[in-house]
């Protein structure tokens, strides 16, 4: 039997990247897949390549950072598929900046979509997860929630607010069947590393080496993780911050 099979998740930046890898994997393992993206196109994309595969998805233009969003989102999938069991969080931007230069607007922007959006899925998804008395809901942090690193105070404070809130949410919900993880990834080989890579001015190679496994991580690393933590083999699993950086963070 497929480890999601007659699951239903919602999966938000689900047009590229991890979220659409992860999309793609959580069909093949038998849920029905909502995919939310600011880029409408690049969500129509990811749900027409489930659908191909004989899958089942339903794509939604969705801006994390606008509440009203979140309701139009969760109403349409309980209107399509009658409930949510599984949330991944995934939708973020990277900015790395000196602490001096970082504007206002940065400041904001950045939190609108990597802190409050993770804020609003919760609190529009949670509480439809707690009448079923089952779900959940794994937030997108990251390791600079962990350590700390030069041009990364923006970044770091939103990964940081993800991964408490994460915590809070659990212990709230324990009772009620819901669980709450979130996942810390390092450099993964996507377009945030390459932004990455020309932010600071080392090479792809260059910050391969500095990890102890001596490569940067895939999409495939990220998505298997993420597969655990929704399926029921993690039952009782929650409230935990799961990292996939090779070691970096164990040195």
């Amino acid at each position: 039997m497929a480890r999601l099979e007659g699951k239903v998740a919602i999966i938000t930046g689900g047009g590229t990247g991890i979220g659409k890898n992860t999309a793609l994997r959580f069909a093949k393992e038998g849920a029905k897949v909502v995919v939310t993206d600011i880029n409408l196109d690049s969500a129509n994309e990811t749900a027409a390549e489930i659908k191909d595969a004989g899958g089942s998805a339903l794509a939604i233009a969705h801006d994390v950072s606008k509440e009203e969003e979140w309701q139009r989102v969760v109403a349409q999938t309980v209107e399509h598929y009658e409930k949510v069991d599984i949330l991944f969080n995934n939708a973020g931007i990277y900015i790395i900046k000196p602490l001096a230069e970082i504007a206002l607007s940065d400041w904001n922007r950045l939190m609108s979509i990597n802190v409050t959006g993770v804020f609003l899925g919760m609190k529009h998804v949670m509480p439809v997860m707690a009448k079923q008395q089952a779900g959940s809901v794994i937030n997108a942090s990251s390791i600079a929630g962990l350590i700390g690193a030069p041009g990364h105070v923006l970044y770091g404070a939103s990964k940081g607010a993800v991964r408490i809130m994460t915590k809070d949410a659990a212990i709230e919900y324990a009772a009620t069947g819901v669980r709450v993880n979130s996942i810390h990834p390092g450099y993964i080989d996507t377009g945030m590393v390459t932004y990455a890579s020309e932010a600071t001015k080392h090479s792809k190679e260059e910050l391969a080496q500095g990890v102890p496994t001596g490569r940067l991580g895939t999409v495939e690393d990220v998505t298997n993780m993420v597969l655990f933590l929704a399926s029921d083999e993690a039952a009782h699993v929650t409230g935990a911050e799961f990292v996939i950086d090779g070691g970096g963070t164990a040195r």
